[in-house]
């Protein structure tokens, strides 16, 4: 479509709104995904499973990979879940897919779907992304084509993990990430801002200037950091230990968040979320993976982006990651209960 999503009438809408379906990507790279990506791949088919309770879901697998992912997701018609062959250079659907956009006909008339297919570039390019090769990563459009939605070109660089919308014309992001040179360095903030304005129609755009510690890949997404969970209130990625790198970054968030107004002029409510215990990459992660000069190394010992604000609503459910520390991970799901009263919180390990 020409012109802007904004020019049409179309928002981004916020994440618990009704979904008709959840597109997933199916890890494979052995430099990325340890072991072969078997770990990675036996979790991925937990969360499309547990999705598909509540939604219809569709797995996107290599040409490699299809029969492994059909046989993974075998019982397809009690989960509601259709996996099709799709080539990519990497799983992340929540950011090299589109950014879908919304519009409400005449009164009593069904919703109107579009998509965003913005650029993307690794997470920073041949010098700083994390593998030198995405030229299959045209995800977007390909899901479009599939799901036969129009589509809204964007040549600004964004992944999908960086932005959070609430719905009503605010939008959610970091500065680290946004403002990276290795994205746009050619757009000014108040570029970009122009952009996001007219491709998602948000008034507002809150910038926090950092996003999770260690979440190096992305140069800081807000997904792993903060999100709303209705207009007005947020939740943010938290800890009270003051020695942790993660606490400064929390605090300084939590500043910017307390004297930011939505698009409406409300305050925001912040909800704090306990990060799990600092995880760090063990030896026998490190040797699961092949390293060479394709992707970023991934030595032992580095510190990992653990976060439970990274988690997905389907309709009716909150799906929230587990890190195996069941102090913070029941933590978790006791705040996420509290937060979304209308939905069913189910976790994967």
């Amino acid at each position: 479509m020409e012109d802007t999503p904004a020019s049409h009438g179309f928002h981004m809408p916020a994440e618990w709104e009704r979904h008709s379906r959840c597109w997933i990507g199916w890890p494979e790279r052995p430099d990325n995904w340890r072991d072969n990506a078997v770990p990675a791949q036996r979790l991925f088919a937990n969360v499309a499973k547990a999705i598909a309770q509540f939604e219809p879901v569709t797995v996107c697998a290599s040409a490699a990979q299809w029969e492994n992912a059909r046989k993974m997701l075998s019982d397809t018609t009690r989960f509601r879940i259709r996996v099709i062959e799709m080539s990519m250079n990497d799983s992340w659907f929540r950011d090299t897919g589109p950014t879908f956009v919304v519009r409400h006909g005449f009164p009593g008339g069904e919703r109107e779907i579009a998509g965003i297919d913005w650029n993307f570039n690794s997470y920073g390019g041949i010098e700083e992304g994390c593998y030198k090769d995405w030229s299959q990563d045209l995800i977007a459009k390909k899901i479009l084509e599939v799901e036969d939605i129009p589509r809204f070109p964007q040549e600004m660089i964004l992944e999908g993990g960086s932005i959070h919308v609430d719905g009503e014309g605010t939008c959610l992001t970091t500065e680290e990430c946004l403002l990276n040179k290795n994205r746009n360095p050619h757009l000014t903030r108040e570029q970009i801002e122009g952009v996001l304005k007219a491709y998602l129609n948000v008034k507002k755009i809150i910038w926090l200037p950092r996003g999770l510690y260690g979440d190096d890949d992305t140069n800081g997404h807000i997904d792993n950091m903060c999100c709303f969970v209705k207009p007005g209130m947020v939740l943010l990625s938290w800890t009270d230990d003051e020695t942790d790198p993660q606490y400064e970054r929390s605090v300084e968030a939590y500043q910017v968040l307390s004297n930011a107004t939505d698009a409406t002029g409300r305050k925001l409510q912040i909800i704090k979320l306990h990060v799990p215990d600092p995880l760090y990459a063990t030896d026998e992660e490190a040797a699961g993976l092949t390293q060479g000069d394709e992707a970023v190394p991934r030595p032992p010992g580095r510190r990992l982006a653990a976060s439970y604000v990274n988690f997905y609503i389907a309709n009716q459910a909150v799906i929230v990651p587990k890190f195996g520390d069941q102090k913070w991970d029941d933590e978790a799901a006791r705040v996420l209960g509290d937060a979304f009263p209308d939905h069913r919180v189910c976790s994967t390990i």
